[in-house]
Order: C-alpha cells, then structure tokens, then sequence
C-alpha cells in the first residue's frame, strides 16, 4: 500500500488544477500496449484510478473507435472533470479494486493503472485484474517520475516535499511493479522513456499545489510553503521557466492464453 490513505488519494477540491497542470506520458508507451491487443472483435478496456483521464489522453487515439472504455475513480470531483472531456467514456466512483472484483471473469481485454497503482491494495488490483482480464488480455501500469536522481531544480524539490510534507520520503514508489506482477502473469515487459517538461514558474506552482504531498505541507505549515516553493523555483528559473526531468515508466503484464 502507499504511505498515504485513500481518503487521502481522492483529490476531491483540486481536479480542476490537476487536469491542468499534471504532466501527460510519452504516447508511445500508450502506442505499445494496444500493440498487444486483439486484432479482431470488440475490446473492453478498463482505466482504474482514473482520475480526470488524462491517461485516456494518450490512449483513446490508438483504440478502435468500437472500443467500450470504463473509467473508475474514487473522487467525484475528478470524475466531474473526466465526464466532461470524455462523455463516450462509461464513468464509475469506487476503487479500482471493487470495480474490478464487479466484472465478469475473463470480460476486459486491457485494464490500465496510470499513475494510481502506487495508491491501491497492490496484491488485491492484481489477482481482480489477472481475473477479469481475457485469456492474453494486458494488464498495463504506467507512471510519470521526477527524475531526481538529475540532480538540479528537481532533487532540489523533493528535499523541500522532505522537509514540509509530514511523512513524504522521494521513495515512496521504490516497490518492483515487475516483481508485483510477476506474481500473478508470466510475461512482463517494461519500457521507460526520458523526458523533460518545461513549463512557467506558475505552472508549476499550480501542478505542484495539486498533490497530495503539497496539500500536507499546507495543512502543517500553511503559506509558508508556497513562499519557500516559490523561492525554490526562483533559484532555478530561466527566463521565468523551469525544467523538469522525468521518466516514464510502463509495465505491460500479459495473462496467459
């Protein structure tokens, strides 16, 4: 499980800003995984932990226009904004676990966890997935980074996350998603792909006040946090831009035929 709750995971107040700002992954990755798919019939595709769909962002140009999408979050107000950017999608609040323990056995042929896997009871998602999943269906988890191992503006922020956010650690997501999975499907493949995004001091104010981790260092040390972040973002600035290094990670888990 992750170091926070799902109370905690929810977003609920902060979709809108989430949906603007949050990084979106290299289509590639995205690109891959329908490679995997069934050539022939009607797929079934399941995004868990959804969020505002940004995910579906990158993955609904490479589905066949048929394609029957479920998105399940467990924050309303994400849901909010995902209905509105995608109304064809079939939308549902829960867990991506009981949602999951809900379908038919053998029914979804991809189910996707973007940048939520981190969040769940990892071995429940799993065996639900590699259940639910048809025979050769993928199960597919995919996650942006900050690559702070760069060094730079990037370690630079996770020192002050350290420092402010009551309980965060840089490491939070050191788990071996192979290894999870690996437990439950015989094949997995993982790709990753690096990449730096370069975005406004303000943007990234407004992506960084989207996350949990800041939204905790608010409730311990109220502005002093924006204050100090944007101090932060001034020693590193360029012509009033940041960039940020990241990698992206994709995991693609096959269930047997």
């Amino acid at each position: 499980m992750s170091h926070l709750s799902t109370s905690e995971a929810k977003f609920d107040g902060l979709a809108n800003n989430y949906d603007q700002a949050r990084p979106r992954y290299p289509t590639g990755l995205f690109q891959h995984a329908v490679g995997y798919l069934p050539k022939t019939g009607r797929l079934t595709v399941v995004d868990a932990g959804a969020g505002t769909g940004i995910a579906l962002e990158g993955l609904l140009p490479h589905l066949p226009d048929d394609a029957t999408v479920h998105a399940v979050d467990v924050s309303t107000d994400m849901i909010r904004v995902g209905r509105e950017k995608f109304p064809h999608v079939v939308w549902h609040e829960g867990t991506a676990e009981g949602y999951l323990a809900s379908c038919p056995p053998s029914s979804v042929d991809l189910v996707v966890a973007a940048q939520s896997y981190q969040w769940m009871d990892r071995a429940t998602y799993v065996r639900e997935a590699t259940r639910c999943l048809a025979p050769a269906g993928l199960c597919l988890v995919i996650q942006n980074n900050r690559d702070h191992a760069a060094g730079g503006f990037a370690a630079a922020y996770e020192d002050l996350l350290e420092e402010l956010s009551p309980g965060y650690s840089r490491s939070y997501r050191s788990f071996d998603i192979a290894d999870e999975l690996g437990v439950a499907f015989a094949e997995v493949e993982r790709r990753a792909s690096d990449w730096v995004q370069t975005l406004t001091v303000d943007a990234f104010v407004t992506m960084s006040s989207s996350s949990t981790q800041a939204q905790r260092a608010v409730a311990a040390v109220g502005p002093v946090f924006y204050a100090r972040l944007r101090e932060l973002c001034g020693r590193y600035e360029d012509g009033g831009r940041l960039r940020l290094p990241y990698v992206s990670e994709a995991f693609y888990a096959v269930r047997p035929r």
